[in-house]
């Protein structure tokens, strides 16, 4: 598989600057906030398949009323039947089994019209809800890239995650489900009920008058367990939550000796689920033994109509026959419906939770006026202003140059604002007052894209796909190749430690890229930078993972690499930045010192005491 299949088919378990978190699917039993205005928005989007929504309907419609029909016809049989009895016994006829015969077929056939346009329909929608799907996996895909940063620091990956699986799914099978159901169920309870009319107008009044008493009991059932299902939807949610976050902090678990703290807090979640899990159930499962009692006691009040009626010569033995198969299907198609209601609720709150997300604001319109490629690559930071809040600003009033070419680092305590500052100039935010200018222009005159193309990134947190070694380097540049991959691999000096591997650069880095070190992830991750060969680097604490050798190694091609270069580096280990052009020193987003290494050193201000702490750790660690 190429890098840029896999760059495609491959999701990343954790962004370049992205977060982590537990995943919110959309619960049975939920409901929606909004349910007409989601419903409103679902037939929109369907307008695109109404075509084929029209011919599902005519093919439902077309099921149900064969399948009505079908017992109405059945009893022509029966009657038939019966009066030929009854005329061999007073020696006046016999049966007719031609006419029965015929009866039988014609109703054979209309059960298999009705088969076939039950298969038709099915098909239809099945189709239809899989295109759906479809369409609002592409449409959130697509929606993702537009998004700004800032929405998926503030909201948990699992969240975004469930949207695009969990509630798509959810929606595909109850749309499928629910629809057809609707649509036959409403059929067959009207058709049936004008079968019953056309039959005995008497009989399907008692019938009617029993009908109340099944509403009625089945609206208490469901507003009994309806408090139930929240909570098996609050609890599972707290579920995969716990089993997300151990999954994925399992090391730490193991560290700190908290998995029988894990265990006890998940036993006690997975009680509480399993006590609203089965009192919903129990509830719900209700529905049906009270339905089959009321269905029989329609059976017993038409029976017992029917046969009076019969006695008076009123009405045939095959039509009490057809209208006792009438009263279960119009008792049934009710029960139905209960059941699609919950369903229909499930779909509108999934599709609510998938709009919410197609709703969501989009990163602005760019207003491009000019090319990456039509400008140098010096830079300059003009007095900028930024918060994550703009309440709580975290760049403060940050101004300086950096010439093209020039390698600048920025140091200082963690929450400084050094990682805020490569985020500005990458496009991920922009800025809330000043500026940012490449080669002269606004950074906001550059497409997104275009200002993020002339920049090379190795950080800290390592990101690799699951794919093949070769691949993960290749990211960098898909047409790479294979002999420039492996002169970067040379260059970062992870060449002889592929080639100690098995299958080379064809090994398979699994899902989490647990079988290689963090060491060697941040050696792959440096090949990468190196062969996308970017005009100019973005390096955060890019040796923190290697060891002292290496990192002496990984530095000299790492200079190579940003010679001619306008280079950023982030470090907190000094030593790896005495070479730099520029020192930036940042804290509580200001730069309160500037210069070269000797420069601030000669200086003694807070450079010079981050660097002797430094120094006196090292010396304090050699001599242990």
């Amino acid at each position: 598989m190429s890098a840029q299949e896999n760059a495609k088919t491959h999701r990343p378990r954790r962004g370049p600057m992205g977060g982590h978190g537990p995943g919110h699917g959309m619960m049975p039993g939920e409901k929606p906030k909004d349910f007409k205005g989601t419903l409103k928005k679902m037939i929109a989007f369907m307008g695109r398949f109404k075509v084929a929504l029209v011919v599902v309907l005519a093919f439902a419609i077309g099921s149900t009323i064969f399948n009505i029909v079908g017992p109405k016809v059945l009893s022509t049989a029966t009657t038939e039947l019966f009066n030929g009895i009854v005329a061999k016994i007073d020696g006046s006829g016999g049966i007719d089994f031609d006419a029965i015969a015929h009866i039988l077929l014609f109703t054979l056939g209309l059960y298999l019209l009705s088969a076939a346009c039950s298969f038709v329909q099915g098909w239809i929608m099945s189709s239809i809800s899989q295109r759906t799907c479809y369409q609002l996996r592409r449409d959130i895909a697509s929606k993702i890239d537009r998004m700004p940063m800032g929405y998926f620091e503030r909201t948990s990956t699992g969240d975004v995650l469930s949207r695009i699986t969990n509630d798509v799914d959810t929606l595909g099978q109850s749309l499928n489900q629910g629809v057809t159901q609707l649509i036959t169920s409403i059929t067959t309870i009207i058709g049936v009920l004008v079968m019953m009319l056309s039959i005995n107008p008497l009989m399907t009044l008692v019938t009617v008058v029993i009908l109340p008493i099944s509403i009625v009991l089945i609206l208490v059932v469901v507003k009994r367990s309806q408090k139930f299902f929240m909570a098996q939807q609050n609890t599972l949610g707290e579920i995969n939550g716990i089993v997300e976050e151990t999954f994925s902090g399992h090391a730490i678990v193991k560290a700190f000796n908290r998995e029988d703290g894990t265990v006890d807090n998940f036993n006690e979640t997975n009680g509480r689920l399993y006590n609203s899990a089965w009192k919903s159930q129990f509830i719900s499962g209700l529905m049906q033994p009270i339905m089959n009692f009321v269905g029989n006691l329609g059976y017993v009040a038409v029976a017992i109509t029917g046969s009076f009626l019969a006695v008076q010569g009123a009405i045939t033995v095959g039509d009490i026959q057809a209208f006792i198969q009438y009263v279960k299907n119009f008792t049934q198609p009710i029960t139905q419906l209960t059941q699609v209601s919950n369903v229909l609720q499930q779909m509108a709150a999934a599709a609510e939770r998938i709009f919410e997300f197609l709703g969501e604001p989009e990163e602005e319109p760019e207003q491009v006026k000019v090319r990456s490629d039509e400008v140098e690559c010096n830079v300059e930071f003009d007095h900028v202003h930024f918060g994550y809040d703009p309440e709580k600003p975290v760049i403060k009033d940050f101004s300086a140059k950096v010439s093209e070419g020039q390698t600048v680092a920025l140091v200082g305590p963690t929450g400084a604002g050094k990682t805020t500052m490569v985020k500005l100039l990458m496009r991920f935010y922009d800025v809330q007052s000043g500026s940012i200018r490449i080669g002269g222009h606004d950074v906001r005159e550059f497409a997104r894209d275009d200002v993020r193309s002339m920049f090379g990134m190795v950080l800290q947190d390592t990101w690799l796909f699951h794919g093949t070694i070769r691949d993960n380097i290749r990211y960098g540049k898909l047409d790479a190749t294979d002999e420039e991959v492996e002169a970067a691999a040379k260059a970062a000096y992870v060449y002889h430690f592929i080639c100690t591997l098995p299958q080379g650069f064809d090994t398979e880095i699994n899902e989490d890229a647990s079988n290689i070190s963090q060491g060697q992830r941040q050696l792959l991750t440096i090949a990468r930078a190196i062969l996308a060969d970017r005009r100019m680097l973005i390096l955060d604490e890019a040796t923190s993972s290697v060891d002292t050798r290496t990192e002496e190694r990984i530095q000299k091609a790492m200079d190579n690499l940003m010679a001619g270069r306008t280079s950023f580096v982030i470090a907190h280990r000094l030593s790896t930045i005495k070479s730099a052009d520029l020192i930036l020193v940042i804290r509580d987003g200001d730069i309160v010192e500037q210069g070269t290494h000797e420069e601030l050193l000669e200086l003694g201000g807070f450079y010079s005491e981050l660097y002797n702490s430094q120094f006196a750790e090292t010396i304090d660690e050699i001599e242990d």
